[in-house]
């Protein structure tokens, strides 16, 4: 399966060197698809959980917190600052607003919480560099205040998007108005699967073992 690429969203002037160590601090979409991330049981139900209580516009990062029944712990949204795509610099934005919300779990021998991130972005559903960065941000967020890393998810014009799946849907998209939250605990129907973010087989055997 090939995946799809688009340029990054943002750009700045910089020194080889400092687009060298950029670059190594983003993921693409195989080596995520290869991490074991967890799958979400039921992601659309998430996403508009998510959509409703946080109402993102493009350029917002929500980063939310679920136990292990898939019930949300804690939120938090925000946007970043402007500055040259990097992963160490999403990372610490992450960590900061986990920190905020809710107790780390560094005392755990194995995560029992998982983080989940929704990013609110211009653009279709191809991965981007600045995809890439948001997803080594998490990953190491995760590690840093004992959670187990989850599902990034975009969510733009077109709809949302788990990366490195492949599920995703229409509605909720970045111009929709938000549901009620009684109203996203109440749609049973399976998410499709898009061909955007791919290699769903690969993440199930992953996490399978």
């Amino acid at each position: 399966m090939t995946f799809g690429f688009a340029p990054s969203a943002a750009t700045s002037v910089s020194t080889p060197a400092d687009s060298v160590s950029r670059l190594a601090r983003m993921l693409e979409p195989a080596e995520w698809a290869e991490a074991g991330i967890p799958l979400l049981r039921n992601p659309r139900e998430v996403v508009s959980g998510l959509h409703s209580r946080h109402r993102p516009t493009p350029a917002t990062a929500v980063v939310a917190v679920l136990d292990h029944e898939e019930r949300l712990a804690a939120s938090a949204s925000f946007a970043p600052r402007a500055a040259p795509v990097d992963g160490w610099e999403f990372r610490n934005a992450l960590l900061a607003h986990l920190r905020r919300v809710i107790p780390h779990d560094l005392r755990r021998r194995t995560p029992v919480r998982t983080a989940v991130l929704l990013y609110c972005r211009e653009g279709d559903e191809r991965w981007t560099e600045e995809d890439g960065a948001w997803m080594w941000g998490l990953r190491d967020a995760c590690t840093l205040h004992g959670l187990r890393c989850g599902a990034y998810i975009t969510l733009t014009r077109g709809g949302w998007q788990v990366l490195g799946e492949g599920r995703g849907g229409r509605r909720p998209n970045s111009e929709s108005p938000p549901a009620a939250l009684a109203e996203t605990l109440a749609d049973p129907d399976p998410s499709p699967v898009r061909s955007g973010g791919g290699a769903v087989e690969v993440l199930r055997r992953t996490a399978a073992r």
